[in-house]
């Protein structure tokens, strides 16, 4: 053989190597723990991980793997999600108790999962006990890849705002409460990034700005109860990301964000250079909590001036103005998860609606939550393990949350179950949730990302042309909301309420998707190293999928 053609085969195998190659591993080692910290200047218990809080940063590309090997150095099971990651034909990655069993004291599990066509702004969070009133959580933010364009300039710098509501007791004394019956309450302030300042002048900066240079915020409500306003001192906002989708690019003096959801803003550093606050102001609530961080231009010379009173008006109205503005950017080239839907979502036909209503009530004397009359509760053998194993009859039932429910007048029956809903594999389908409470609620879906539409009003005018893509949705006092979303992604995912207590005391339930055939095609194997608990315990390991 002469060398030209054995250069040209050694080019041919290269570039198939190429071709074929996996997408770049990422690996991290997280020991969780438990620490003393004042996040409100008070010393209390919080939930480290590598003595870290928040969390360590997890800062990816799209595509990549991602390998977390988590070891529970607590004194109680632990578990992770990771919010709003869609863990395509993977719900076995998903941390939550209906698809895993919680990892042991001393015990280690590794996650393993791809940020597959998707970018945008996410954190991690426990879905364990109440772990997540005392941390454990952190950010997850997923760049675009070099050869996709992004619809504005590279920033200056990349900054991550968790913010939260507070309580200042342990999160044994606030599981506590709610197993006794009792409520959590109020919380008792709000943090920035763990830290809680008050606009006194005397915190170290939390950020560094350069006149002239444009930076990006990733804020996400990591909270439990409150929806939370922000708002820059003497900065305007420029929105251009929403959980992982690119908007129509408006200014916005302050901006709701609600329990579990992430945007990104641009602020441009164009003021006189001295010390500004970002500001964090608890909303709907009759006493209202704040928190400042300290943004520092170089070389500027003086404090930030006095907080000035400037909140958004009273009620919910102006949120939902405020929602109402938000719009998908469709000329921005991005990676695009449910690609059936992508572009033209308002030409799919609806093949079903499930109506989810929001009820609440006591049974033997304790406070529950349910929807459509179910209150959830977690099996002690998971939801997909039992699925797997071919004994879900033993674990639970289908169809005891009905599609459509017509809540009682003040005599609710409520059901204390594992709540799964059945769904069939590709179909798209409208989800309406109804809430008759005075406070706003806020859902989460995992797996999918759904198209999040204008709140109370009739479907004839619904947005059908550019609703953003996420996976969070918010619902106004006795008002309802409207999502629609391909059930494209096999698994059992869980669709929860973003608040702490009523998520703990029932309000969640679990989407079964079957794909018709067990394949690899459609759904991943159960991994080698997952945790088994309940009866499957010491059970031998099913027959793999095939290809």
């Amino acid at each position: 053989m002469n060398k030209p053609i054995v250069s040209f085969v050694l080019l041919l195998l290269f570039s198939c190597n190429l071709v074929h190659g996996e997408d770049p591993y990422i690996n991290y080692e997280w020991k969780v723990t438990y620490g003393t910290l004042s996040p409100l200047g008070v010393p209390q218990q919080v939930i480290l991980i590598n003595g870290e809080f928040p969390g360590p940063k997890i800062n990816c590309t799209s595509n990549n793997n991602i390998v977390v090997n988590v070891v529970n150095q607590l004194d109680e099971p632990f578990l992770i999600t990771w919010k709003g990651i869609q863990q395509r034909k993977n719900s076995w990655q998903d941390g939550t108790l209906g698809t895993n069993c919680p990892i042991p004291p001393g015990k280690n599990f590794t996650y393993r999962f791809q940020v597959k066509d998707q970018i945008g702004s996410y954190y991690y969070h426990p879905t364990t006990a109440l772990h997540r009133a005392v941390g454990g959580y952190g950010p997850l933010t997923i760049h675009s890849r070099a050869l996709i364009p992004v619809p504005f300039n590279p920033p200056a710098d990349d900054f991550t705002v968790l913010v939260s509501d507070w309580y200042a007791k342990t999160h044994k004394t606030l599981k506590g409460l709610l197993d006794t019956g009792r409520s959590l309450g109020r919380p008792d302030g709000i943090v920035i990034n763990g830290k809680s300042g008050k606009g006194d002048g005397k915190d170290a900066p939390m950020f560094t700005l350069v006149k002239g240079k444009t930076y990006r915020f990733r804020f996400c409500n990591v909270g439990m109860k409150d929806t939370i306003n922000v708002r820059f001192q003497g900065h305007t906002m420029k929105l251009v990301e929403m959980e992982g989708s690119h908007t129509v690019q408006n200014m916005y003096e302050m901006l709701d964000l609600h329990l579990g959801q992430c945007l990104s803003v641009l602020i441009n550093a164009d003021q006189n250079p001295k010390d500004y606050y970002l500001v964090a102001t608890s909303r709907f609530t009759k006493e209202s909590h704040f928190a400042t961080a300290t943004l520092r231009y170089v070389n500027g010379v003086g404090g930030a001036a006095p907080l000035e009173k400037k909140e958004a008006p009273k009620g919910w109205e102006w949120s939902l103005n405020q929602f109402n503005s938000f719009r998908w950017n469709l000329t921005a080239s991005s990676a695009r998860p449910n690609p059936q839907g992508s572009y033209h979502y308002g030409q799919i036909n609806i093949t079903r609606t499930i109506r989810l209503v929001s009820t609440d009530g006591v049974v033997n004397g304790k406070q529950r939550y349910a929807i459509n009359g179910v209150s959830h509760t977690d099996p002690e053998t998971p939801i997909k393990l039992a699925q797997y194993y071919g004994v879900a009859d033993k674990v639970f039932k289908y169809g005891l949350c009905k599609d459509e429910y017509m809540p009682p007048n003040g005599n609710e029956v409520i059901t204390i179950a594992p709540n799964v809903v059945n769904v069939t594999y590709r179909n798209f389908v409208e989800i309406i949730f109804e809430n008759h409470e005075k406070s706003v609620q806020s859902w989460q879906l995992d797996g999918f990302n759904f198209f999040a539409d204008r709140t109370g009003e009739m479907r004839q005018n619904y947005n059908l042309l550019d609703a953003v893509s996420r996976s969070t949705i918010q619902v106004y006092p006795n008002s309802w909301a409207a999502i629609m979303t391909t059930f494209d992604n096999a698994g059992v995912w869980n669709l929860r309420s973003n608040a702490l207590e009523k998520q703990y005391l029932g309000h969640q339930l679990y989407l079964s998707v079957n794909a018709p055939n067990t394949s690899l095609k459609d759904e991943y194997n159960m991994p080698d190293n997952e945790l088994l608990c309940g009866i499957i315990n010491g059970l031998p390991r099913p027959k793999p999928y095939a290809i």
